[in-house]
């Protein structure tokens, strides 16, 4: 059982605020992706950051541990641009390429329309303009990773899902066949369709091994590999579902975080929670423990956490995606964030 501490709390500013739609509407980040490749962290929001020179996808450089503001940069290569509703971002197992998935909750089978929320991306650490589709439509011109689409649709077996977690983890040494390591997909909603479905925390997988041009290929069958019910777990206090996976290469280890966004007789209630496990337990099957906070109770995130990011052995980077939710609570003292700041926390793994 991990118990956490917290660092600090702030918010990141990730474009100039009031940048607005070409319909007049504010532009509003929402974060639900990070990832830190050893010198910066890389981030994303699930919307659209429209304009020249922007995209939903941006990095600052880590200097004495927390996110300098003065770095920060968009990437803005044609394929990163054109992806839409970033959901995950992960890192391969030998650390040196990015991968990033959208939501794949959406398709229109009569046209191509809907193929940007259908991505899964890959590109070299430092160097985003080398960024490459993952398991594209084989006809030319179709933008997307299309036959993905077509794999996960026969591992999840549901009508409509949603795509919110990745991770690369070491492969079992029992393969049997040469591989780099497993891509493991969090499934957080499955249903009939987008306005019938359940939230959930479930893990599909793939085995990948890196090919000569800097892109991966899959060498079995996507299928499910893991799943659990956060439900079952003394504090978890609202349904959740799935919203990231990330690997500690550092510890071995797998993190899930689940996230809530429920109305009561309070109102609207967000938040979130954690969950770490061996990686051998992953295919052994057992259920993760929940992650604590200093006083030995579950550790609930007042926001809606999204995003996770291992820095090291010991800290944790956390970005929350509120959606339309501007109030900030402990997290600064003035009462609601602008529409261009995301905000984090920073953990300290105490036990």
């Amino acid at each position: 059982m991990l118990r956490t501490e917290i660092i600090t709390e702030g918010t990141l500013s990730c474009f100039s605020p009031g940048l607005t739609y070409e319909d007049g509407s504010p532009v509003n980040v929402e974060v639900s992706a990070v990832v830190f490749d050893g010198h910066r962290l890389i981030l994303a929001s699930d919307k659209p950051i429209p304009g020249a020179g922007r995209s939903a996808v941006f990095a600052f450089d880590l200097v004495e541990g927390l996110p300098d503001p003065e770095s920060h940069r968009f990437l803005t290569a044609d394929a990163i641009r054109r992806a839409v509703k970033y959901e995950d971002f992960a890192l391969t197992v030998d650390g040196r390429y990015i991968l990033a998935t959208t939501g794949f909750d959406r398709i229109d089978d009569e046209s191509h329309d809907l193929n940007a929320y259908n991505h899964l991306l890959i590109w070299p650490v430092g160097e985003p303009d080398r960024v490459q589709v993952v398991d594209p439509d084989p006809r030319d011109g179709v933008e997307g990773s299309l036959e993905l689409r077509r794999k996960l649709d026969g591992a999840i077996g549901m009508p409509y899902y949603k795509i919110e977690g990745l991770a690369a983890v070491p492969a079992s040494p029992d393969l049997g066949e040469p591989c780099d390591g497993m891509l493991l997909f969090g499934v957080r909603e499955q249903g009939r369709a987008h306005d019938d479905f359940d939230y959930v925390a479930r893990v599909v997988g793939v085995h990948y091994r890196m090919t000569a041009g800097g892109n991966l290929e899959f060498v079995d069958e996507l299928r499910e590999c893991y799943r659990f019910d956060p439900s079952e777990y003394a504090g978890v206090r609202h349904t959740c579902g799935l919203s990231s996976l990330e690997y500690d290469p550092f510890n071995d280890r797998l993190y899930l975080m689940a996230s809530f966004e429920v109305e009561d007789e309070h109102g609207e209630q967000i938040g979130g929670y954690l969950w770490s496990m061996p990686l051998a337990d992953l295919s052994a099957g057992a259920w993760p423990s929940i992650v604590e906070n200093v006083h030995g109770e579950a550790l609930e995130f007042e926001h809606k956490a999204e995003g996770l990011a291992v820095l090291d052995a010991e800290r944790l980077f956390v970005a929350y995606d509120n959606d339309r939710d501007m109030s900030l609570g402990r997290i600064d003292e003035r009462d609601e964030r602008d529409a261009c700041e995301a905000p984090y926390t920073l953990l300290r793994i105490v036990g």
